[in-house]
């Protein structure tokens, strides 16, 4: 079993990462659930003080193309955006980048809001074992994973995060 880094730790390197890059024009848009938990203690880390940065949330569940076998999630909410997507410089935000198949799906879904100046990934560890040509731009941990092995970002009731390793048999 690996050693797992301190997801706090990661955290803030994470903000530290995206904070060059917000603009007027930048919305966070986190995905349901890790990637929302993150993007919603990102918003007032890099949001410079009353900008009332653009967020939103998807839940992209729909929008995957493994659906049939994946089902919803336990805690299926709907996907939030309350801002005009067209033109927007969109930061996706994501726990934990594997396949590429949960972003496909959530650029998929951000397109029927409408077409985006440019989206860029930030993902708190990207784990290896891409399936599709993407890839994050921003990563705060990069590690490879057997395929067996299930990394989650998972959080204490006081809002802190960790990350979990499993193997799966």
């Amino acid at each position: 079993m690996k050693n797992l880094p301190d997801a706090e730790v990661l955290f803030e390197q994470l903000a530290e990462k995206i904070k060059p890059l917000i603009t007027s024009e930048t919305a966070l848009v986190g995905i349901h659930s890790g990637g929302a938990w993150l993007m919603e203690r990102l918003l007032p880390l890099i949001s410079p003080a009353g900008n009332g940065l653009a967020n939103g949330i998807l839940d992209v569940s729909f929008y995957r193309d493994d659906y049939s076998q994946r089902g919803l999630h336990t805690e299926t909410r709907p996907s939030q955006i309350p801002f005009e997507v067209e033109g927007r410089h969109i930061i996706l935000i994501d726990d934990v980048f594997y396949t590429g198949r949960t972003i496909r799906a959530a650029m998929n879904e951000l397109f029927d809001y409408g077409r985006p100046a440019s989206i860029s990934l930030a993902v708190l560890v990207n784990r290896g074992g891409r399936e599709l040509p993407i890839a994050p731009q921003i990563s705060a941990y990069e590690t490879t994973l057997t395929p067996d092995q299930n990394l989650q970002l998972l959080r204490q009731a006081d809002g802190h995060f960790y990350l979990t390793l499993e193997e799966n048999s």
